[in-house]
């Protein structure tokens, strides 16, 4: 962080005194007005609902330039990551600062597919939930019984400990999620391979069983380690900014990234490619491709109350750039599995041509973003729309891991304590119970 060679002037229109404040430059992005002496000076707090424009933090891991629709991994394109690298190329890069030279690369990788099994007591754990629970619930419960069974590894302030507890959650995350959803459905739990690839192993654990070899398509597991690659990190959303505040108290790894997982779950964060799915397939129960211009007209109309969803973003005020790399990926998953043709794709295509014409959603710039196309794909692979998040959640472990570790090795680091502005009740007395 560097300190601008100019600075901020707070005035107030009461006569109170001015205030100079330090302005800090990162290396690309907006600048930041240091207001940490804000309180103890002027006895006032900011007021910022959602951090619109507050930095919680400095970090050098994803920056993200809306406006350009530009999304950098440790200063990386996207594009490129999701094209040259593998998922957990980006791993040891998010974690790392830079990508493996070819004996780190082999190594980590080694490392990671090595220790893929969990405890074998996990899956009497996974008893006590009911058949029909959602993965989510199922998830958030076994990432944070991990720490009631990988205590050599809980100290949050042992460099050690979080090396051993990183590892260890990217490489037994898919094997917790196809866990949750074989006990879903009812069918016997797959042990991992260390042979095949981390993609790969996740499409046995999920699809394979007992009774027959599964051969794992290429086209589709290069389609699931392009999902997992978008989805490593995004800046300081919701889940990350929840890990972050959860960690800074100093509990455990696995506990932190059990509270990122319950903070993805909502539909406003990761449930929202399993929410645009749910809107396909309700346009698709009411007509499919014949309706999709009159619900479009619905979404035009403000007092309608109908969203349209896996379209456009809150930070991208231009294309999403994970989007194109995943429309690419949809279009070949399609054609692989040969279902162009099939009705509700046709229809996603239907609703993704309008809103690359229509004036209303161009002058919007509603495009279509990644959770739109990744949707598409999960679907189209096999993965039940009730894990979507569950996948995403898997994705998005190390970039909480990383944003964790980062903050744990900021000399600048303390627990998070939002301040509020309080419109309650002001002090008064008790009533007897009679009075009330």
């Amino acid at each position: 962080m560097k300190l601008a060679d100019h600075k901020a002037t707070l005035s107030f229109s009461n006569g109170a005194p001015s205030m100079e404040l330090p302005v800090y430059a990162g290396t690309i992005g907006p600048n930041v007005i240091d207001i940490r002496k804000l309180y103890g000076q002027t006895g006032m707090f900011t007021y910022d609902p959602g951090f619109l424009s507050t930095a919680s933090c400095q970090s050098a891991i994803t920056y993200i330039d809306g406006d350009k629709g530009e999304l950098l991994y440790r200063g990386y394109p996207i594009e490129q990551i999701a094209t040259q690298c593998d998922y957990l190329d980006t791993c040891y890069l998010l974690l790392n600062g830079e990508l493996p030279n070819e004996p780190e690369r082999n190594g980590f990788h080694k490392l990671i597919l090595n220790h893929t099994m969990v405890n074998e007591q996990m899956q009497f754990f996974l008893r006590g939930f009911r058949r029909d629970a959602h993965p989510m619930a199922v998830l958030t419960g076994l990432i944070g019984a991990l720490s009631a069974f990988y205590h050599d590894s809980t100290d949050i302030n042992n460099p050690e400990h979080r090396r051993i507890a990183a590892i260890r959650l990217i490489a037994k995350m898919p094997t917790l999620v196809a866990m949750a959803y074989k006990y879903g459905v009812g069918q016997p739990y797959m042990y991992p391979r260390n042979e095949l690839s981390y993609a790969g192993n996740f499409l046995r654990m999920m699809f394979g069983t007992p009774c027959e070899d599964y051969v794992v398509n290429p086209v589709l597991e290069r389609a699931l380690d392009r999902i997992f690659i978008l989805h490593a990190d995004h800046e300081q959303n919701a889940s990350t900014s929840t890990v972050r505040l959860c960690g800074s108290s100093g509990t455990n790894p696995f506990a932190a990234i059990a509270a990122g997982v319950a903070c993805l779950w909502g539909p406003a964060h990761g449930g929202a490619n399993e929410a645009c799915l749910n809107m396909l397939e309700d346009i698709q129960a009411k007509g499919g491709v014949a309706k999709v211009g009159e619900f479009m007209n619905q979404v035009k109309d403000k007092n309608s109350g109908v969203k349209l969803m896996g379209f456009g973003h809150r930070v991208y005020k231009n294309y999403d750039p994970r989007a194109k790399m995943m429309q690419e990926t949809c279009n070949e998953v399609l054609g692989e599995l040969g279902l162009e043709n099939d009705p509700l794709f046709k229809l996603a295509k239907e609703l993704e041509k309008i809103a690359l014409e229509d004036d209303y959603f161009v002058q919007r710039k509603l495009y279509p973003n990644v959770d739109f196309y990744s949707g598409i794909v999960q679907r189209a692979i096999g993965i039940p729309v009730k894990l979507f998040t569950g996948i995403f959640a898997l994705a998005r472990t190390v970039g909480w891991i990383a944003q964790l570790n980062e903050m744990i090795g900021d000399p600048e680091y303390k627990i998070g304590r939002p301040r509020q502005l309080f419109t309650g009740s002001t002090r008064r007395d008790v009533p007897t119970l009679g009075q009330r």
